[in-house]
């Protein structure tokens, strides 16, 4: 499969036999989509593929993704055991992540808990805050921190409590606290394919340990170009 122009080179952030964690550039897939694009999973793949010299196909378990504008931490099994242990933490929500993002505005409260009831369209790849028992919305919930103002921008910190499709993206549009560069949902702000949204940390028990690891990816280069003041 060719490389995409957006490609970079695999920066991995933990590995052991049992799991491997890399760092997820903006404007590349998670994994393959109808596009026929390089996903982060091709480049690990690669990756296991010539380190450890593996002849014919090799396993590489996905546990979640983050969605492609978005850039941060994504962690992979190595083995089906893994993958199913993995699976189940983030199926339970016992798996901790932190985000960090840019978004348009001033909050009034410095930190809070977010609820909203949400309902993807699937043929149009958006989602809606809807009133609480529309038919097929999920409840959503996160928890904010704002970390610093300047220039009608903020930098938030953001915990998920449940794992919805675009939550933290709606989430805060909804409260006019557009990410930067999200078009989707309202930002003004054109960020050459990207949103400033960053999966900065995870959390998880290790799939064989069973004790507690936690993996941080370092935000992208440009934000301190894109975002002065804030980062």
């Amino acid at each position: 499969m060719p490389r995409s122009p957006e490609a970079e080179p695999l920066q991995v952030l933990y590995e052991d036999n049992h799991c491997l964690a890399v760092w997820k550039p903006a404007r590349l897939l998670t994994t393959g989509d109808q596009t026929g694009d390089e996903s982060l999973q091709d480049q690990v793949r690669d990756y296991l593929k010539h380190k450890y010299n593996k002849p014919g196909n090799v396993f590489v378990g996905l546990v979640h993704r983050l969605d492609r504008p978005v850039s941060g931490v994504v962690l992979f099994a190595r083995t089906s055991k893994g993958a199913a242990r993995l699976s189940e933490q983030f199926r339970v929500g016992s798996i901790v992540k932190v985000y960090h993002a840019i978004v348009e505005g001033r909050f009034e409260t410095p930190a809070g808990e977010l609820v909203n009831y949400l309902l993807k369209n699937h043929n149009t790849n958006v989602v809606q805050s809807v009133p609480r028992g529309t038919p097929g919305a999920k409840e959503s919930r996160l928890r904010y921190q704002v970390l610093k103002s300047a220039g009608g921008l903020t930098r938030v910190e953001i915990t998920p409590e449940t794992g919805r499709s675009h939550q933290i993206r709606v989430q805060l549009a909804e409260r006019g606290h557009p990410i930067c560069g999200d078009g989707k949902y309202g930002s003004s702000r054109n960020l050459q394919g990207t949103i400033a949204l960053h999966a900065a940390r995870l959390t998880f028990d290790h799939p064989t340990r069973h004790e507690p690891l936690t993996v941080t990816a370092p935000e992208p280069a440009h934000w301190a170009q894109w975002f002065p003041g804030l980062c």
